[in-house]
């Protein structure tokens, strides 16, 4: 039977890029509201280019990391995203914190290094233009920027029609930091002997919400506007707390020791927990014995008793209120956990010691 090539009707009205779902008008829109948000984060290295297509900041032997000068800077990056915690965003109506968690999460893996934090860049991709929309996340990144102490230098905006649910969005973060080559943290001073601090998450930070949602929209039955007698509030404000930066943190304590190398590592608490994160940065020959000694949030006990999840369970998932991890000199850790509690209105705690071993985590029975 003869196949009917012929061409289909054309049709009666023009189609254009806005009938496909993406209204130029409404970008342009969306775009004009964005520097302001940007150049607050601005610091004298940032290079304004009116309707550039990139980001320009400064870097000159003059640049002072924590009023030192930059001899032999070795440049960090790091880039990451939210996770499924944007679902409780999409939920809420909430959009203006889920862009201090992108910030968090890229900034203090840089802080990892040793580094500087000195510029960000965002990308967010959505199913259609919603100028307020746009403008509540990118207030959240630029609030985090601020934390941070880095520039919000530039970002990308991409509509995406069918790629993603009306009302749904997806965000990715990107990290540029600076350090001083001798000052280059990889764990090559950690020894035997060595004290290990924790400093306080806020809560859940951004790891482990497809459990933690489970947990109390399945198992629970709970909806998301739910008091939770527990925890004192909602699930939306406990949910929703954004992850700690911790750039404010690291510098008190460089500032107390522009000389002396007595931060010998330091480990972000993300996902895999206090199990897997801290070995990273150990040397072969040595281990962890960590001690429960800290204050750890009331979220944490009460996702557990939900799901009656066993303790290793917990502590490999979630940060268990432990958001960043030094291991530091004996001699100085005290000092420190003075000055993060004092100065940098930072909750941390001596948790543990460097012990020979295996590059693994252990509890020890009490604090030594």
């Amino acid at each position: 039977m003869a196949r009917d090539h012929s061409m289909p009707e054309q049709p009666t009205t023009p189609i254009s890029y806005k009938s496909a779902g993406v209204d130029l008008d409404t970008y342009e829109q969306t775009m004009a509201a964005l520097p302001p948000l940007m150049r607050r984060t601005y610091g004298s290295r940032v290079l304004e280019w009116k309707d550039g297509f990139a980001g320009l900041f400064h870097l000159d032997d003059k640049i002072g990391l924590l009023s030192r000068t930059y001899r032999d800077p070795v440049l960090v990056a790091s880039t990451d995203g939210v996770g499924t915690k944007l679902k409780l965003a999409f939920q809420t109506g909430r959009h203006n914190t889920v862009g201090i968690d992108l910030v968090a999460m890229s900034v203090n893996d840089c802080l990892c290094a040793g580094a500087e934090p000195l510029l960000f860049l965002d990308y967010v991709g959505m199913s259609r233009d919603d100028p307020a929309l746009t403008k509540q996340i990118v207030q959240g990144v630029s609030d985090g920027c601020i934390e941070a102490e880095c520039s919000l230098l530039g970002g990308e905006t991409a509509i995406l029609p069918d790629f993603y649910h009306p009302g749904e969005y997806d965000l990715a973060g990107f990290c540029l930091g600076v350090v001083e080559r001798k000052h280059v943290l990889k764990g090559q001073d950690v020894r035997p002997g060595d004290k290990v601090i924790g400093l306080a998450s806020s809560g859940l930070h951004s790891n482990g919400y497809s459990l933690a949602r489970k947990l109390a929209f399945e198992v629970a039955g709970l909806g998301i506007d739910s008091f939770v007698p527990e925890l004192g509030r909602t699930l939306a404000d406990e949910f929703l707390t954004p992850t700690k930066i911790y750039t404010r943190s690291m510098k008190t304590v460089w500032r107390h020791y522009r000389v002396k190398k007595i931060v010998h590592a330091i480990a972000h608490i993300t996902g895999g927990g206090l199990i897997d994160n801290p070995p990273r940065v150990l040397p072969e020959g040595c281990a962890l014995a960590l001690t429960k000694t800290w204050d750890i949030p009331k979220v944490f006990p009460w996702l557990q008793s939900l799901g009656n999840i066993p303790d290793d369970e917990m502590f490999r998932v979630f940060n268990m209120g432990i958001g960043l991890v030094l291991i530091v000199a004996d001699y100085y850790a005290d000092a420190i956990t003075r000055y993060l509690r004092e100065e940098a209105n930072t909750q941390a705690w001596i948790i543990g010691d460097v012990i020979e071993g295996d590059r693994t985590v252990s509890w020890a029975k009490s604090a030594s």
